[in-house]
């Protein structure tokens, strides 16, 4: 199973429009990152997490010509909003893709693209089929798919778990269940959006925090904001927790 970062950044993405600090005016390509996101590829299927509103450009950087299925962890924008160029990916498969979330967010993105949905005929628009996540669990072309349930602030957004990776961005508290679900992973890519308190997602001591409770061989922290230097954290992380960054690649 192969994983490739498409990006390790936070909503904003880095650099920050408009900002001058150390991260955002760095000519370091690690400081430089889209929106969160990942695709994952195994037995030829290319299982995409999220649709970013930088969707088109990390399509183009990272030369990705097939998406089979769309998992989403929530509808906020920085996750969602990069649907529709999911179209050209309907033109190249000449078909339609399969879509999953919780049924709270087929809901919301039935609704807040309602264009996409609609029957009535319109070339210009992406073919997607929404599926709601039963009882956790997905299963496609003999894939395994385990969605975790995390917390977000207050809302129950979904990470997910396929093989022994778990994918947990945007996440402020990781329920008892769910610490279950992560038992015997082998990577972690986890939220970690700065070095101070959030009311929404993980700091990098509470990240390590995390690690250190599942104990995965290797853990790559993701949707990092502009207050992190990729060679300053990398220098004092310990020895198998790293950050992630835009085109990292590995295989489990």
């Amino acid at each position: 199973m192969k994983i490739l970062v498409l990006g390790s950044g936070t909503s904003t993405g880095v650099p920050l429009i408009g900002c001058n600090c150390e991260v955002c005016t760095s000519e370091n390509p690690k400081n430089k990152r889209l929106r969160p996101s990942i695709l994952i590829t195994e037995n030829d299927v290319n299982c995409l997490i999220d649709t970013t509103p930088d969707l088109r450009a990390q399509a183009l950087k990272f030369n990705i010509l097939k998406i089979d299925l769309v998992l989403y962890t929530h509808t906020h924008a920085d996750h969602l909003f990069g649907i529709d160029d999911l179209r050209m990916f309907n033109y190249i498969k000449k078909g339609a893709i399969p879509i999953y979330a919780s049924e709270k967010d087929i809901e919301t993105i039935t609704t807040r693209f309602d264009y996409i949905f609609k029957k009535k005929a319109q070339s210009s628009k992406p073919d997607l089929i929404p599926n709601v996540i039963i009882d956790n669990k997905i299963n496609f072309k003999n894939i395994d798919i385990q969605s975790v349930p995390v917390f977000h602030g207050n809302q129950l957004i979904n990470g997910y778990r396929i093989k022994d990776l778990a994918y947990l961005t945007d996440v402020s508290k990781i329920p008892e269940e769910s610490f279950k679900l992560l038992q015997g992973i082998k990577v972690l890519m986890i939220d970690a959006l700065r070095y101070d308190e959030h009311p929404t997602h993980l700091t990098v001591a509470k990240a390590i925090e995390i690690s250190n409770i599942l104990k995965p061989k290797f853990t790559y922290l993701m949707h990092m904001g502009h207050k992190i230097e990729y060679e300053k954290l990398s220098a004092s992380l310990p020895p198998n927790i790293f950050p992630s960054f835009d085109g990292l690649t590995f295989e489990i």
